[in-house]
């Protein structure tokens, strides 16, 4: 053998790393950490940068800004040559909306979201744009997730060198003003909404709590005004295709997402609760159920605290591959289905003003067991999930019914001294007219009774309104707003305007400055009711 033979397959070898290196450049920065640390907003721009340089499918813009000015970048992974706002929505592909970090603390929906557009910008996923327009913002909570620190997200499996925080700069939760629209944030995603107009919407999260056996659980719109075909479909078809497909080929279990009124879970459910599975609340303050009034899929991810930082970027980064695969099967079905729900004539329908857990029949769920470990840098007790499956019989509570109802009217009618509802109303994209001279036949609604919460939540203290609509002969005087229901945000028009609605202006406290004590009116009126029949 030559002296040089082993100087040449060592120069052979550093090219061929070299060269594998490339191909998986540019790096997150878990990946360049060791998935010790999370990515900060100067990595993921200068990422969304790279992979924006490499392919011309990647355009960068932004949406909006955050309380603190930072603009919230967004990749339109795409076909088409300038896809603005316009275009996209004259493109006939169906839109699908990916979100990550509204909690800065649960990161990983951050990282498969930039690790996904790295595939793309290599050729990868190539099929999806044939049928779709895929818009990624993969660091909504832009502020949060500069505040890293060591004790954030505690008993969390990493990132070991700390993680951002679950509010905004604002100390608001973002994922919890989705209706009143108080941060920055909500209502750039409000105006994204409006401008790019997506059919399915995903919003990436992390969960603690039960100690169970699923890698990652999920939850489809869940108000039960959500329009039947949109809840139907996500609920029954597409989140359990994606769990087959994901247990088929990864082995992960997926399933709705939960936890266990049990000593293991003290939170999950209220002291006494028979045991079961439970789901979350069902307002449309939450993201995925307030897409769901607008009659969008709107899908919740939640990967296992539990789970390493590393593993937990992986199940994400599947999850969403699986989603996004099934909606570019379906993609002419999904926009159907919205489009059909926008049609549909509201007046007259039964809709729900606040809701109850429906009791369904037992199933089974997989219960499982963590460990404890310590985190090296602050000294902290972690958990790391075990591969320990106990599945159990229970009864499932993963779904809601209407507790109280009111027929949906022809109109609402709003005193233009109101300008801050209106200004809401518009953020949101719900039509507001000019009501006309003539005055309708009205309604009012009387109020029997008024209560507020005693704590404070996001700055508010809940409040109840109680009581009834009357017709009323009383005429219009000066310049009024009209909110017709039949629109197609003529749902969320319901949620925001009825009195007794429990995540309307009135229950936010928004309206107290104009509301009377009881035997007085609602300061909104309405067109009175028809005697139809709308569908759902």
């Amino acid at each position: 053998m030559s002296r040089r033979t082993p100087l040449l397959a060592a120069a052979l070898l550093a090219f061929v790393s070299t060269a594998a290196a490339a191909q998986v450049r540019p790096l997150t920065r878990p990946e360049r950490t060791d998935y010790r640390e999370t990515s900060r907003y100067a990595d993921v721009t200068a990422f969304l940068d790279t992979v924006a340089a490499a392919s011309p499918r990647i355009h960068l813009t932004s949406f909006g800004y955050t309380f603190e000015g930072r603009p919230l970048p967004l990749a339109i992974v795409s076909t088409l040559r300038d896809p603005t706002p316009a275009a996209v929505r004259a493109s006939g592909k169906t839109v699908v909306y990916l979100q990550g970090n509204i909690h800065a603390g649960e990161v990983e929906g951050k990282e498969g979201l930039l690790q996904i557009l790295r595939d793309v910008s290599r050729g990868g996923h190539a099929a999806w744009l044939d049928s779709l327009v895929i818009l990624v913002a993969p660091i909504f909570n832009a502020d949060g997730n500069e505040r890293v620190a060591l004790n954030n997200r505690p008993q969390q499996h990493g990132p070991l060198a700390g993680m951002g925080t679950r509010p905004n700069a604002q100390g608001l939760n973002i994922n919890r003003d989705f209706t009143k629209l108080e941060t920055p944030e909500a209502r750039a995603q409000a105006a994204l909404m409006n401008a790019y107009d997506p059919h399915v919407l995903l919003d990436l999260h992390t969960t603690n709590g039960t100690f169970h056996a699923y890698h990652l659980t999920y939850a489809a719109p869940l108000h039960p005004n959500t329009d039947s075909a949109v809840a139907r479909v996500t609920r029954g078809e597409w989140l359990p295709a994606v769990a087959r497909a994901a247990k088929a080929r990864y082995g992960y279990e997926f399933f709705d997402y939960g936890n266990v009124p049990a000593p293991e879970s003290p939170w999950a459910a209220a002291p006494g609760a028979e045991r079961g599975w439970y789901t979350f609340d069902w307002r449309p303050r939450f993201s995925n159920h307030y897409w769901g009034l607008r009659n969008r899929f709107g899908i919740l991810s939640e990967t296992y605290s539990y789970l390493t930082f590393r593993e937990r970027i992986d199940v994400q980064r599947r999850f969403v591959e699986e989603v996004v695969d099934w909606a570019a099967r379906n993609a002419t079905r999904i926009r159907g289905i919205t489009r059909e729900a926008d049609r549909r004539d509201l007046r007259g329908a039964e809709l729900a003003t606040t809701a109850r857990l429906r009791r369904g029949a037992p199933a089974t769920v997989l219960m499982g067991a963590v460990s404890e470990e310590r985190n090296p840098y602050s000294g902290e007790v972690i958990f790391r999930r075990r591969d320990v499956v106990r599945p159990e019989r229970m009864a499932m509570f993963v779904d809601y019914e209407a507790a109280a109802t009111e027929r949906v009217p022809n109109a609402w009618l709003v005193p233009d001294s109101m300008g801050d509802v209106a200004d809401r109303l518009r953020a949101h994209g719900i039509r507001v007219d000019r009501a006309e001279r003539t005055s309708p036949v009205l309604e009012v609604f009387r109020i029997d009774s008024a209560s507020t919460a005693r704590g404070e939540l996001e700055g508010h203290r809940e409040r109840r309104v109680q009581g009834r609509w009357e017709p009323s002969t009383a005429k219009l005087a000066g310049t009024w707003l009209r909110v017709p229901a039949d629109q197609p945000l003529g749902r969320l028009a319901f949620a925001l305007l009825e009195p007794r609605s429990d995540d309307g202006f009135a229950a936010w406290g928004l309206l107290d400055r104009w509301l009377g004590a009881p035997g007085t009116h609602y300061p909104i009126l309405r067109e009175q009711r028809i005697p139809t029949t709308g569908p759902r």
